[in-house]
C-alpha cells in the first residue's frame, strides 16, 4: 500500500520540524515537503501533488485562507487546518477557508504540549483527510448516478404539508454546504431552523456569528429554556447537545454520540418525538453516521426528510448511511436543498410571512 504523502505548512520552524518528526514517524506517512509560507506553501503543492495539505492559519505573504483559495482553484487537494488561532478575526478566517474547501481543522498545541494523544489524533486525522476526494463547485452541480443497493427516489414534492420547524445537520463540508442552503431560505421565513455541525470545540467560538454575516437570516446560539416559536437559526454551542422539548430548546453535556457532541441524531431523534409530521430535516455532507438514525425517526414520524447526494457532498458518509436506511424521502443536491425547503415552508400556511 502507498504511503500517503504529506504537505506540512506551518510558519515556525520549532512546530514545523515537530509536525514532520510525529508524521514521519508512522510508517503509512511520508512528508515530501513543508513551507514557512503562504507563496512557498503554492508552489510546492502544484509541484509535488500530495495527497495532503496540513495549513496554519497565519503565514507570511499569503495567510491560509489565501492559500485554500488558490489551491482549490488551481489544484484540488485535501487540506487539514492546524490552527492555535482563537480570536474573532481569526476564527472567522478559519470558517472561511472551511467554506473555500478545507476539508477539516484541528488545534495546535504548543510544540512542547505535543502529547501522544494529540500526535496519534493528528495522524489520523491527516489519514482521513487523505481519503477525501476534493470536489470544485462544478462538480456539485452534476447529477449523480445511482450507486448499486441504493433504490430511485422520488423527486420533490411539497404535497401541501404543514411545516412548523426545519432541522439541519452536517459535519465535514458543513460550513460551505450550510452557508448554501441558508441563503436559498426566504428573508422573511417564519419558521425556527435548529443546526448542529460538527466542529472542534476550540473553533466553535465566532461560530454562529460568522454565520450570522453570511446570509439574510439571524443567527444565534440556543440557549436553555428559550421558546422556539418565532423565526430565527438557532445553532448547537460547542460541546453540548441541543434538544427539543414541550416547544422549548435545552442543552446538554450527555454523553457523546458517534463520537460528537453535539450530536445530530440526538437533535434528530428529539425533533421526531417533540414535532412528529411538522418537522422537515435535512442532513448534509459529513463523515461518519451521526443523524442517519435521528433522520429515519423523522420520517418514520410523516416529517419530510432530505439527504445531501453523492456528488456535492465533500464527504458522502452521514447522507449515504440515511440513504442506505431508507431516511430520506429525497435525495438532492446542494443547490436544490434550500430551494425544496423553501417551497415546503411556502406550501405551509405557518412558512412564510405575508
Amino acid at each position: 500500500m502507498s504511503k500517503v504523502r504529506v504537505l506540512v505548512v506551518e510558519d515556525s520552524l520549532t512546530i514545523r520540524r515537530r509536525l514532520c518528526e510525529v508524521l514521519s514517524a508512522d510508517p503509512d506517512i511520508e512528508v515530501v515537503g513543508d513551507a514557512e509560507d503562504g507563496n512557498l506553501a503554492i508552489e510546492l503543492c502544484l509541484a509535488l501533488r500530495p495527497n495532503v495539505m496540513t495549513l496554519d492559519m497565519m503565514l507570511p505573504t499569503l495567510n491560509g485562507l489565501a492559500v485554500t483559495e488558490y489551491i482549490m482553484a488551481h489544484q484540488p487537494t485535501p487540506i487539514l487546518v492546524v490552527s492555535a488561532s482563537t480570536n474573532r478575526g481569526e476564527l472567522f478566517k478559519t470558517y472561511e477557508a472551511l467554506a473555500a474547501g478545507a476539508i477539516e481543522v484541528m488545534e495546535k498545541p504548543l510544540a512542547d504540549d505535543m502529547d501522544d494523544g494529540w500526535e496519534r489524533r493528528f495522524t489520523s486525522m491527516v489519514k482521513l483527510v487523505a481519503r477525501v476526494v476534493p470536489i470544485t463547485h462544478v462538480r456539485a452541480l452534476r447529477s449523480p448516478r445511482p450507486g448499486p443497493g441504493f433504490a430511485p427516489v422520488p423527486p420533490f414534492h411539497p404535497d401541501g404539508r404543514a411545516c412548523e420547524l426545519i432541522a439541519i445537520g452536517a459535519s465535514t463540508g458543513g460550513p460551505r454546504a450550510v452557508v448554501e442552503v441558508l441563503k436559498a431560505l426566504p428573508s422573511n421565513l417564519k419558521l425556527p431552523v435548529l443546526l448542529v455541525v460538527h466542529i472542534g470545540t476550540p473553533f466553535g467560538a465566532s461560530f454562529a456569528e460568522w454565520l450570522d454575516g453570511q446570509t439574510a437570516h439571524r443567527v444565534r446560539f440556543a440557549t436553555e429554556g428559550q421558546p422556539i416559536s418565532g423565526p430565527g437559526v438557532f445553532l448547537a454551542p460547542p460541546d453540548c447537545h441541543l434538544v427539543v422539548q414541550q416547544r422549548r430548546l435545552h442543552l446538554s453535556r450527555g454523553p457523546e454520540r458517534h463520537s460528537c457532541r453535539p450530536s445530530v441524531d440526538v437533535l434528530f431523534e428529539s425533533v421526531a418525538i417533540a414535532c412528529g409530521a411538522t418537522a422537515a430535516a435535512c442532513l448534509l455532507t459529513g463523515m461518519g453516521h451521526d443523524g442517519a438514525h435521528g433522520l429515519l425517526m423523522i420520517r418514520q414520524a410523516g416529517g419530510f426528510t432530505i439527504a445531501q447526494d453523492e456528488a456535492s457532498s465533500v464527504v458522502y458518509g452521514m447522507p449515504r448511511e440515511a440513504v442506505l436506511l431508507n431516511a430520506a424521502e429525497s435525495v438532492l443536491p446542494l443547490a436544490e436543498i434550500g430551494p425544496a425547503l423553501a417551497a415546503l415552508a411556502q406550501g405551509s400556511r405557518l412558512g412564510v410571512r405575508s
